[in-house]
């Protein structure tokens, strides 16, 4: 027989938006007897940022100086100089941030944004799933990890969860990053739920049927425990997360799922939930065909990448301090542009580190110039600043995790000095 905690505390919840249907009525007669929602201490937030299909980091931001690459790239290269067209912003005489991502620039010159490049995974794979899955559980040769990186994060903090909302992903389904035995739950939208287990139709069906059962059976052993504190959380969205939520600042999200995700985060953190580890993801990377350079479908998602997060650290003002904000994606494209207009799968990339204990306004890590004896299989950018070097020290420096054996178990590497303190 299923037990209530075991049930509640089995791979997750996911709370997914279901339009004007609101929460299940078990869920709102539970939550109708609680008398006043709990309130949470305010602590560090990590938020991270997935994008997924492999960002061209040598496009994001180009070492526009490297003769290699202009060769390389004979459509696809793009000029700081000003008197071309909508230029690359120079960032400091040899890399330049691409235009799409002009709202990073001020957070740049403000020492604020730091960017790391040559970023990537040891795993040479140029599978998409498998290496999603490995920088994900942060176990890079290891396959079948149980746990992603982010859930034992949240489980070194430190302080058991008091919240359903220590982990939260902006998600439809729970992501790999947060797999594991600290509570995490996965929400598409903040105002409308119904309670899911990860997993298929068959098992959301089954989970709302099970709470529901527990629920008839032992609605006030219900509201004691576990099943107390999420009912206690559901309740305190509902009535909390506003449809004509106004953000701080005169912040703009563009109307995207990445901008909305965002945008729910910073209601989260301000609702004081309880947030320490927020994910969201972004898609539509896998630029093998008409990339584009100015304009087109890469620059799009750099707008929108950049916007969302502009408008993110906008919103949360004099929470900043208590906020760091982290992309990655799974790996980068070829040094050589292919016969379409794109670029393929390759290996380093870079990542956008956003905050007041970040060492910004660098380009962090090592490019080495293009030149075909420097490449990776003499093709790739290659990998010379592992992952785990920056997402351990995001998570050392910002939320105080200083056990790296079990963070990152394979890893025995150094910090690359991209946070403060």
């Amino acid at each position: 027989m299923t037990t209530r905690r075991g049930f509640i505390k089995a791979g997750g919840l996911a709370l997914f938006g279901i339009g004007s249907g609101g929460i299940p009525s078990f869920l709102a007669k539970a939550a109708a007897n609680i008398q006043s929602p709990r309130l949470f201490q305010r602590k560090k937030v990590l938020i991270c940022i997935f994008q997924r299909g492999a960002m061209d980091g040598l496009m994001a931001v180009t070492p526009f100086t490297d003769p290699y690459l202009k060769a390389a790239r004979p459509t696809l290269f793009m000029s700081a100089a000003k008197s071309s067209n909508n230029p690359l912003i120079d960032l400091d005489g040899r890399f330049g941030l691409h235009p799409s991502l002009s709202a990073f620039e001020p957070m740049f010159r403000e020492n604020r944004l730091a960017i790391v490049h040559g970023i990537g995974s040891p795993n040479t794979t140029r599978s998409h799933f498998d290496a999603q899955d490995y920088m994900e559980s942060g176990t890079p040769f290891k396959k079948g990890t149980p746990s992603g990186w982010l859930n034992r994060a949240a489980g070194l903090l430190g302080h058991d969860a008091a919240t359903p909302f220590q982990a939260v992903s902006l998600t439809s389904s729970l992501p790999r990053s947060l797999y594991g035995d600290s509570q995490a739950v996965a929400i598409n939208n903040l105002r409308d739920f119904h309670v899911q287990l990860r997993g298929d139709q068959a098992g959301a069906n089954m989970a709302a049927k099970s709470f529901e059962s527990l629920y008839d059976q032992a609605s006030q052993d219900l509201l004691k425990q576990t099943g107390k504190e999420s009912f206690e959380a559901v309740k305190m969205l509902q009535t909390t997360a506003s449809k004509n939520y106004k953000p701080a600042g005169n912040a703009v999200y563009p109307g995207s799922a990445l901008g909305n995700s965002l945008k729910q985060i910073a209601q989260l953190i301000k609702m004081d939930v309880g947030l320490e580890v927020a994910f969201a993801e972004s898609g539509g990377w896998d630029t093998h065909f008409n990339q584009g350079t100015q304009t087109g479908l890469f620059a799009r998602n750099l707008s929108d990448l950049s916007s969302s997060i502009t408008a993110l650290w906008t919103d949360l003002e004099a929470m900043q301090d208590d906020v760091t904000i982290m992309t990655m994606t799974e790996f980068g494209r070829t040094v050589h542009q292919n016969g379409t207009g794109g670029t393929d799968h390759g290996r380093g990339s870079c990542n956008f580190i956003l905050g007041n204990d970040v060492k910004g306004g660098l380009v962090h890590g090592k490019v080495a110039p293009l030149a075909i004896e420097n490449l990776e299989d003499g093709r790739d950018l290659m990998v010379t600043t592992d992952f785990r070097s920056v997402f351990s020290e995001v998570a050392n420096k910002h939320l105080g995790i200083s056990d790296n054996k079990i963070l990152f178990p394979e890893w025995t590497g150094e910090f690359i000095n991209v946070m403060r303190g």
